[in-house]
């Protein structure tokens, strides 16, 4: 056995690159674990392995007395002389305890524990490894699905991109080649954890950021991005050198460069936009191609509220309200879009008007249109870009979905009849 635990040490150490030393504690550890039960209760019990011959010993402490009460603890003072000529009485002394059968229980217990202490090593290296690399993007393969979580294989390890972090629009198949952002990595009970995400807007800022040279070096900073995974990105830049266009930096000689990372996220739409300090013209710069008549802006309430022709409304909502939406996320206002005509009419009318326009939409009772305008809800627009639990607290859930899914089904007739206008959109 001593022989072979000495081969087995150097082969794991020239094969792992696992220090040696790391692998006899282990053994002792694990020896000393097994030797509690064959060697019986002792006090301050050690395993000790020869670093050159592999030999095992089992050490226990006793304490030196002149009449031995209990053999476990003491030993006599003439037994421990015959060990130590200069031990005294109340002194310790350290005599062997190694049972006969110790190497059966050596060979049983070594190997195992060598190879828990090197999975334990390589999960430490691999953490070590990649716990410096969350934000980066990561090149992997799809091995399999977990339920509706993907599992990538990422050489050393494999890393998990939740459903929550897909993008809904792609599918994956075992074997295709993939690049994600690392949200995190963690050292858990069962080893490195890497959670990967390509939906999350930093996915598109990496991207970026790799892509671009000039946002790398600092002269292009990437102020603040709303992304709907899958569908639309809104990228707000700001150049810190006059001489630096930032929307022409990031969109590349002929596009190339916007174009590399509309591919790498399957066909997503990005509207790249100047960044201002003031707030009129950062609304009117995300909402473009949108033209805008007239912007209010309400500092208490922190919202814009924007006029618009009413062929131009459509073009500044965007389908399903996302330019909306994605405009409000961007530049952290809330937006409320109308048309001209509205702004012009008393209150009572405006709210008559909102009413009937409301109602007139199919699938919204004239009960309900008159609720939601009550509750700041004036146009279809507004509900387009409303979150359903703002609905819910006007109609109650069961209304308020089928009020939401009225609304869009209403949209997408309005679209259809103006062909010109979704051309624009999209």
């Amino acid at each position: 056995m001593n022989g072979e635990l000495i081969v087995a040490v150097e082969y794991f150490h020239r094969e792992k690159g696992i220090d040696k030393e790391v692998l006899f504690q282990a053994v002792e550890s694990a020896l000393l674990q097994a030797s509690k039960r064959s060697v019986g209760p002792a006090n301050d019990l050690r395993i000790e392995i020869d670093r050159k011959t592999g030999n095992i010993r089992a050490l226990a402490k006793q304490l030196v007395v002149e009449n031995v009460v209990n053999k476990q603890d003491e030993i006599s003072l003439a037994d421990a002389r015959r060990r130590a000529p200069n031990i005294q009485l109340g002194e310790s002394i350290e005599i062997e305890v190694t049972p006969q059968n110790f190497g059966r229980i050596a060979a049983q217990t070594a190997k195992q524990a060598m190879l828990q202490r090197i999975r334990q090593v390589e999960k430490n290296m691999v953490f070590e490894e990649f716990k410096g690399r969350s934000g980066d993007i990561l090149s992997g393969t799809v091995r399999r699905f977990e339920r509706s979580d993907v599992i990538v294989d990422l050489g050393k390890i494999e890393g998990i991109m939740p459903s929550r972090e897909r993008v809904p629009t792609e599918e994956y198949q075992p074997g295709d080649r993939i690049r994600a952002y690392t949200l995190s990595v963690d050292n858990a009970i069962h080893g490195p954890e890497i959670i990967l995400s390509r939906s999350h807007p930093d996915f598109v800022r990496k991207l970026f950021e790799l892509e671009v040279s000039e946002i790398a070096d600092k002269t292009v900073e990437i102020k603040g991005i709303a992304r709907e995974a899958g569908f639309r990105t809104k990228l707000a830049v700001l150049s810190h050198d006059e001489k630096v266009d930032p929307v022409g930096a990031c969109v590349g000689m002929r596009g190339m460069r916007v174009k590399n990372i509309v591919r790498e996220l399957s066909g997503e739409k990005i509207d790249i936009i100047r960044w201002d300090p003031n707030v009129r013209q950062y609304v009117t710069n995300a909402l473009a191609p949108a033209k805008l008549k007239n912007l209010v802006i309400d500092e208490t309430r922190h919202s814009v509220k924007i006029i618009v022709d009413p062929d131009q409304l459509s073009l500044a909502i965007g389908k399903k309200g996302q330019n909306a939406r994605l405009t409000a996320k961007l530049t952290g206002w809330n937006i409320e879009i109308e048309k001209e005509e509205s702004a012009e009419l008393g209150f009572e009318e405006k709210v008559a008007r909102a009413v009937e326009e409301m109602a007139a939409i199919p699938g919204i009772p004239r009960e309900a249109a008159e609720s939601l305008v009550k509750g700041g809800f004036h146009s279809l627009g507004g509900l387009l870009s409303a979150d359903l639990n703002d609905l819910t607290d006007i109609l109650g859930a069961e209304k308020a979905a089928a009020v939401q899914q009225a609304a869009n089904v209403e949209q997408e007739r309005r679209e259809a009849a103006q062909p010109s206008e979704g051309d624009k959109q999209a």
